[in-house]
């Protein structure tokens, strides 16, 4: 259940296109309010609190205002993260799982929450601006709940586009992600959300 909700809180922030120039909350209550629809590629490294060679892997990911997402990675192992606003499945195929859990219960003091239609970003988080780094102007998201899993959330931006994203965990590690190719309010296909678990997997949660 941790790696699945390590996976959940890692998609659920990474597919969030904002502003971190100067007035950067204001730019992303603006952009939250203006985006329907998002889809890119991504590039993923996980490191480890020992710093040891980062475990990588990419894939695509989709978006759809309020509630639906879809995050596959396609190499070096699938996987897939969907919500259909109701329910979030992850499935790892390797090991024949899905994990299902409530809509409400998987966003709540989650990243996902700056996802699923709620504009009310205060309420769930402290954000400050973070400065600028490698050419990117920064923002810090900080869970105010305790068992969010993660401690904080940096997303690095260049002009109108994410290209970066550092998420923290409790477990001291550190998943970067780079958002490649990234497409705001393109038209998505409603099957892009729908998810039913394969014939012979075994199916932990709701």
């Amino acid at each position: 259940m941790k790696i699945a909700r390590k996976i959940l809180s890692t998609v659920m922030f990474a597919a969030l296109p904002l502003f971190a120039h100067a007035g950067a909350i204001d730019q992303l209550r603006g952009f939250l309010n203006d985006t329907r629809s998002y889809k890119a590629d991504f590039e993923q490294a996980v490191i480890g609190r020992n710093g040891r060679k980062p475990q990588e892997s990419s894939g695509t990911l989709a978006i759809q205002r309020p509630g639906k997402l879809r995050w596959e990675v396609v190499k070096p192992y699938p996987q897939l993260v969907v919500g259909d606003g109701e329910k979030i499945w992850i499935h790892d195929p390797e090991l024949q799982q899905v994990t299902v859990r409530k809509a409400g219960q998987a966003l709540g003091g989650s990243p996902a929450a700056l996802l699923a239609g709620s504009n009310e970003l205060e309420r769930n988080f402290t954000l400050r601006e973070a400065g600028e780094a490698d050419g990117l102007a920064w923002v810090e998201a900080v869970p105010k709940v305790a068992d969010s899993g993660f401690e904080k959330v940096r997303i690095g931006m260049a002009g109108r586009e994410m290209k970066a994203m550092e998420l923290h965990d409790n477990f001291g590690q550190t998943t970067h992600i780079r958002l490649l190719r990234g497409e705001r309010n393109p038209a998505l296909a409603a099957g892009l959300f729908r998810f039913k678990p394969p014939a012979g997997s075994d199916v932990i949660g709701e």
